[in-house]
């Protein structure tokens, strides 16, 4: 007798149970009652994970609030097709999917599949904002090279003088742009990853201490003192130490550059028992605080924080709630920087999940704080 069995092979239903379990997206299937009311008859592993509740015989809107998934299985049901939406869950940690919906035989069940699709949108996002902030940035020193070399081939071809300054307007325009490009590749790098939460564990003063030595050619030239102090540690936050540094590195070597000559930068770690606590203002008379980011935590979760004052120009209100957008620049004030700084500190913190305070008033200098969550 041949082992086939009518050209149809079928598998037994503990057999597909362990297949659904065993999927990565996640599962429903959706019960369609009398009352035009809909709950879960069954979930996958995957999809018990994902929502954190007990979901068989729960209404399917206590799991999932998307009016889009919702009409999209009235629509399957109505005619019968399978039908695919696309919706962001709120959080915050925004993510993107995509949900197959598709009727069952009987018109009484729906089939619905989740497919996580946040990295795809991510990159294609990263990809469309790269292209045009770097066509946006670069389109000016580019037309201040090519007038230069236009200059340099006719009207100062045999000027020594003029070719020298040209010469060194065009090095520092090349400079900016080569600052320029690296700081966009490395947040399109942070942004890429930004879901993922660092599994690394890092010394926030020993980062501190390495950036402090290292922008001593930056505090001479300057004429700035940094002064670094500590509460009680331990400072161990989990994360991931490069970019801990760059976080450090950034806000440091902004609050030196808006200081004046014989100012100081202050640099202060400390511990915080409660997320009340890490982002509290300092609360000193004519500042304004503004949270740039808040991280989604228990009220009693410890955090490291870093803070960062220096005694520069200081910002007025209007500007604090921009200072972390890409490009973005105070006007009249000149740090000959690439603008993107801030984006990229507060990328890297909200990748480990913390949270960004800035302080400031005109005149008076300004106060950074950048609090993450203890390992």
């Amino acid at each position: 007798m041949s082992a086939r069995v009518s050209g149809r092979q079928r598998i037994g239903s503990d057999a597909a149970h362990a297949m659904l379990e065993l999927l990565p997206d996640p599962v429903l299937l959706v019960r369609v009652l009398e009352t035009h009311a809909m709950d879960i008859a069954y979930a996958n592993q995957a999809a018990r994970t994902l929502f954190g509740i007990e979901l068989l015989g729960a209404p399917l809107g206590a799991a999932l609030r998307q009016p889009k998934v919702l009409e999209a299985i009235e629509e399957a049901l109505a005619t019968g097709a399978a039908v695919e939406v696309a919706f962001e869950s709120i959080a915050a940690q925004a993510r993107f999917w995509g949900a197959f919906v598709r009727p069952l035989n009987d018109r009484e069940h729906v089939m619905l599949r989740l497919r996580d699709e946040t990295d795809a949108r991510r990159t294609e996002r990263m990809r469309a904002d790269f292209l045009a902030n770097a066509s946006h940035e670069l389109r000016t020193p580019l037309a201040s090279l090519a007038g230069f070399v236009e200059t340099l081939r006719t009207h100062a071809r045999d000027d020594a003088a003029a070719q020298e300054r040209f010469l060194a307007i065009m090095a520092e325009q090349a400079g900016r742009m080569g600052r320029l490009i690296e700081d966009l590749l490395s947040l399109s790098r942070i942004e890429l990853n930004e879901h993922i939460v660092p599994a690394g564990s890092v010394d926030l003063s020993g980062v501190v201490a390495d950036v402090v030595e290292a922008s001593r050619p930056l505090t001479l030239e300057g004429g700035v003192l940094i002064e670094v102090r500590s509460g009680k540690g331990p400072f161990t936050v989990a994360g991931d130490r490069d970019q801990l540094v760059q976080v450090a590195q950034n806000l440091i070597e902004n609050a030196v550059k808006f200081s004046s000559s014989g100012g100081a930068v202050s640099v202060t770690l400390d511990r915080a028992d409660a997320l009340e606590d890490a982002g509290a203002a300092s609360g000193r008379e004519g500042w304004v605080s503004l949270s740039l980011l808040s991280p989604d935590m228990a009220p009693e979760q410890g955090f490291v924080v870093l803070r960062v004052n220096d005694q520069g120009m200081g910002l007025a209100r209007q500007h604090l709630p921009r200072l972390s957008e890409r490009f973005y620049r105070v006007a009249g004030q000149k740090s000959g920087g690439t603008g993107l700084g801030l984006a990229i500190v507060k990328h890297i913190v909200n990748r480990h999940r913390g949270g960004m305070l800035v302080e400031s008033a005109e005149g008076e200098g300004a106060r950074f704080s950048v609090y993450l969550p203890g390992a």
